[in-house]
């Protein structure tokens, strides 16, 4: 009897196996591959307390940790995207590196794939840590995403600043946007005359304009400093907007590291950089005009300068909003434009001081072409190379 019983144990473990095999029983048993490629699973570690081993995390039990980690086998061939809803601060990170910070709480989507290029495998594999400063990260809401392939591929040919621009916080950009309309509106009521020199059209059109209004002091009175400071804010807006990855510009991530996510600081950055070289380069000018002896230029060049860089950019604000209604739709014809607004102002600026410095003597002198081409193309070239080129 006791033979029979085990010859029909033997039978049904046999049967089921070979169900399994089959596929047919997936509800006994599941079968996975040992080294999954590309995907997240639910086997998350946690640091142990003055060690560095990593151990499973039991919800309910580790509540102390705000980091959690898990390894990651990526193959470099295919798109790794993870679905996620992260709190404000959440931060990512890959083999320590930094790749994402939630700006405001929402949910997210990721290719790990893209972030690990540029990163060295431990041991063929990557850690993937989810970190809080306040609370026991949601590691629930992390999952795979289920990407269409077509949509996979015309992901994958659109160009780098497009993809990183699909983070952009677009509260920080109506914020700041509004600033700026507040600002130019109380620049506008408290100083009517100088706004009117600066903004008019038959201002602009006329040369003897240049010697009224702030033009007169265009870097040491109080108005003027506030026109120059609305603009770089909007100029700030817009090349933010161009590139919301500030660490893509090798020279000033050298200089300024820059949090990836953190958009308010980016504007902010742009803001007084903007607003610095405007400033400085009166400076500059006095130095260029003194070792070229044309210090008698100097001051013509410079309030052309100002008047043309301040009448061209109150039109940036409609750029900006334009980038924030179609960004979404047509990322690639916004980016197209907005690039073009910050080129078109820039080189007619330039354009405008070589026609008003050639009304008091000839740029066609090779002496005052070069100075010009020192003080005003080159430094053009190299602002067109950081902002419109740089990728």
């Amino acid at each position: 009897m006791f033979q029979g019983r085990k010859r029909e144990r033997s039978h049904l473990l046999v049967i089921c196996a070979l169900l399994v095999w089959l596929g047919v029983a997936p509800g006994y048993a599941q079968v996975l591959p040992l080294d999954q490629k590309n995907t997240l699973t639910a086997d998350w570690l946690v640091a142990v307390e003055g060690g560095d081993q990593l151990m499973p995390y039991v919800a309910g039990r580790n509540t102390g940790h705000t980091a959690l980690h898990q390894w990651l086998s990526v193959a470099q061939g295919q798109p790794f995207s993870i679905g996620f809803t992260a709190p404000k601060d959440l931060c990512l990170y890959l083999n320590n590196q930094l790749i994402f910070k939630a700006d405001f709480s929402a949910a997210y989507t990721l290719d790990i794939t893209q972030f690990s290029k540029g990163i060295a495998p431990i041991e063929g594999k990557y850690l993937l840590t989810v970190w809080h400063p306040r609370q026991v990260p949601n590691i629930n809401s992390f999952r795979n995403q289920v990407r269409d392939p077509e949509r996979s591929q015309q992901a994958s040919e659109r160009l780098l600043p497009v993809r990183m621009r699909d983070y952009a916080n677009q509260s920080a950009f109506i914020l700041f946007l509004l600033v700026t309309g507040l600002l130019y509106g109380a620049l506008r009521t408290s100083f009517p005359k100088d706004f009117s020199s600066l903004f008019g059209v038959n201002a602009y059109l006329r040369t003897n304009a240049l010697d009224e209004g702030v033009l007169v002091k265009p870097v040491s009175s109080l108005p003027s400093l506030l026109f120059i400071l609305a603009f770089s804010l909007t100029l700030a807006l817009l090349i933010t907007a161009i590139h919301t990855n500030v660490q893509q510009i090798q020279l000033f991530n050298q200089l300024f590291p820059v949090s990836e996510a953190d958009i308010t600081t980016k504007i902010l950055f742009y803001t007084l950089l903007i607003f610095m070289v405007i400033v400085l380069k009166y400076l500059f000018l006095k130095i260029m005009g003194f070792i070229f002896g044309l210090e008698e230029v100097v001051q013509l060049q410079y309030r052309e300068f100002i008047r043309s860089i301040l009448f061209l950019g109150i039109s940036l604000p409609l750029v900006v909003l334009l980038y924030l209604a179609l960004n979404t739709a047509m990322p690639d014809t916004i980016l197209l434009v907005s690039n073009l607004a910050v080129s078109i102002v820039l080189i007619v600026t330039i354009m405008r001081v070589f026609a008003t410095v050639n009304k008091k003597a000839s740029v066609l002198n090779l002496h005052l072409f070069s100075y010009l081409c020192a003080t005003e193309v080159i430094p053009l070239a190299i602002m067109l190379k950081l902002i419109v080129f740089n990728f």
